[in-house]
């Protein structure tokens, strides 16, 4: 049980007043005061919770006293750890709130929870046993003072606990220099507190800032900032307050920041980069303004043709040209002259797919010159008479022998030497690949198209690189798509291939200015493509997957050579991605060609090893 302690001597700005001349004139100053600074109101709040012991319930009572609604997505209460060590850290941009709002939804999830908080609030007997008590006033006693705090702090992780922490101390402020609000300078103790207890780390960003007339004041005074906290709180009231929890991060994956200022960085910024978007959205850039004005002059996609016409031009097909069969479901190869209907009907679920995902050229069928020679790649519905998803091929050998390069789609988005065909060696180009809406929803029907391109292969042996543009569309933010190219060439691991290809419209890779961040910490260094998902879905609104083709080359072993921006394919921005076969591990090669598919792949290349076949290629200039 907590002690009666009276809210006068909690929230007094003079608690103690006595008889001498003195304290009677302090005592007749503290009426003024408390109501100009907002006390009288706390007191009375205070008040009608004072008998509340539990301590979630003191804070959901809090919480409904002053009508502020946390605003949160639900399924973000995943993201906290059941159990075991783990640190939360968060902005700090009100003051008060952000700590009563966390603490009461943390302790929805387990009950070990304590937090890093002004010493002051340890008045509050509800409090006593949640809060470890920290000076954030950098008074000359502070430092000696906080060692204790760090201690208890770094014991209660170590247990298993769950701390939370605003590694800043003091509430957000203006920043002359940056001309923003931002936290202070986050302290360095919450790297020794994680580098000692190895914790997950969840980061928590909270949307807003306190009034304009706070930021004044703390232009001009840190303690009239301080005073001035409990009337910010009071503003809150009848308002939602937005915040979003980030995707945890493992110690592993931050244990190679040895420098304490270069964590703190780090996680500084992981944590403001979950609300990049968010401040960003109330700009209208110019390609936001242009890309609206091209939606008002898409073009519908033609109509669909009666699915007779389908089907006849398949039992036309010779047998053979079916790869791979699975329950009413087949994958078909064919030539566009062998299927002009059908080749319309891709065309056309080109157009709806691409532009569903904010991509595509925007005209009713999706089809161009290079659709006439190369390979195409369809899976059929054989029940509904339906065309699933497709792809094209080209087989580099074929089309560089009688066209050139200039018979290549890659050769549209990207300049190359030849020496960079000779060096890949028989290729297929794969590209403009679909599934249609409908059937977007089980992966299947993506696996069934790529058990086909394995059935191709398993055919047609000598192919043993696949390469291509693999497409991020401008759905993703800026932001995200420098983040996944940075990234990804910086992992690549094909620096000579790289260099013989250049972009026709290079990407800018420059580094984003992350408001509430040093300009430093611009040079992230992620541990692997699993680290820059988990960023790219915190930053993402909508809560992105990273594209789904992408993901899969990767997971063949895919590298990316380069990056360039497809201004008539609505600006999304294209990956030329190389898979070498011989590298990709055995049970995915298994997993579209089947075992006796792959044992007699693997064989055709194991009898003509130290055989090249790129001597013999005949390459048109």
């Amino acid at each position: 049980m907590n002690e009666l302690i009276s809210a006068d001597s909690i929230f007094s700005i003079f608690p103690e007043r006595g008889k001498s001349s003195g304290q009677k004139m302090l005592s007749l100053l503290a009426g003024p005061f408390e109501y100009l600074f907002g006390l009288n109101r706390l007191k009375s709040i205070y008040e009608s919770l004072s008998s509340q012991n539990d301590l979630r319930m003191f804070m959901r009572q809090g919480l409904s006293a002053l009508n502020i609604n946390p605003v949160f997505k639900p399924q973000d209460k995943m993201k906290i750890p059941s159990s075991g060590p783990c640190v939360v850290i968060s902005n700090h941009p009100f003051g008060m709130i952000e700590g009563i709002i966390l603490t009461e939804l943390l302790l929805s999830i387990r009950p070990d929870v304590k937090i890093m908080a002004n010493f002051l609030l340890g008045r509050i007997p509800q409090l006593r046993n949640l809060i470890i008590k920290v000076d954030p006033f950098e008074g000359s006693d502070s430092t000696s003072f906080n060692i204790r705090p760090v201690r208890q702090a770094l014991r209660w992780v170590k247990q298993g606990g769950l701390l939370i922490v605003f590694p800043a101390g003091e509430v957000s402020q203006y920043k002359i220099s940056r001309r923003e609000v931002t936290d202070p300078v986050w302290k360095n103790s919450i790297a020794t507190i994680i580098r000692h207890a190895k914790p997950s780390i969840v980061p928590v960003f909270f949307l807003g800032q306190n009034s304009v007339q706070f930021q004044i004041a703390s232009l001009l005074h840190p303690h009239l900032r301080t005073m001035l906290l409990i009337r910010e709180l009071l503003k809150q009231q009848g308002k939602q307050i937005n915040f979003k929890i980030g995707n945890p991060i493992s110690y592993q994956k931050i244990s190679h920041y040895n420098d304490d200022e270069r964590l703190v960085d780090y996680l500084r910024w992981r944590t403001y980069i979950i609300g990049h978007l968010h401040s960003q959205s109330r700009i209208l850039k110019l390609p936001a303004i242009i890309s609206s004005v091209k939606a008002k002059c898409y073009r519908p996609p033609v109509g669909q043709q009666s699915v007779e016409v389908y089907r006849q031009e398949i039992e036309k097909l010779p047998p053979e040209q079916k790869i791979v069969k699975s329950g009413p479901f087949s994958v078909w190869q064919a030539q566009a002259h062998q299927i002009p209907r059908i080749l319309r009907e891709i065309g056309r679920l080109r157009a709806i797919t691409f532009r569903l995902a904010g991509e595509g050229t925007n005209k009713p069928l999706d089809l161009d010159r290079f659709d006439a020679h190369y390979t195409h790649l369809f899976s059929w519905n054989e029940d509904t008479g339906e065309i699933v998803g497709a792809y094209r091929l080209g087989q580099t050998d074929e089309i560089l022998a009688t066209r050139g390069k200039d018979g290549l789609y890659v050769n549209t988005l990207f300049h190359s030497q030849m020496n960079f065909y000779e060096k890949l060696g028989p290729a297929l180009e794969l590209g403009r690949s679909f599934v249609r809406p409908e059937y977007q929803k089980h992966y299947s029907s993506l696996l069934l198209l790529w058990k086909g391109i394995g059935a191709f292969l398993v055919r047609h042996p000598w192919y043993r690189v696949l390469f291509g543009p693999v497409s991020i569309s401008r759905d993703y933010s800026d932001l995200s798509r420098r983040l996944l190219a940075t990234t990804l060439l910086r992992h690549s691991n094909v620096k000579d291939l790289a260099m013989m290809v250049r972009p026709r419209n290079p990407v800018q890779l420059k580094p984003m200015r992350i408001r509430g961040c040093n300009d430093i910490i611009h040079d992230v260094q992620f541990q692997d493509f699993k680290d820059v998902c988990s960023v790219i879905s915190d930053i993402e609104i909508q809560r992105k997957e990273i594209p789904v083709l992408l993901r899969q080359y990767l997971n063949l072993g895919g590298q990316l050579l380069s990056f360039n921006i497809d201004k008539s394919f609505s600006g999304v921005m294209d990956g030329l991605i190389v898979v070498e076969l011989f590298k990709t591990e055995p049970k995915m090669m298994e997993r579209y060609m089947g075992i006796d598919g792959m044992n007699k792949y693997l064989s055709y290349h194991s009898a003509h090893m130290g055989k090249c076949p790129a001597i013999s290629m005949k390459i048109s200039a």
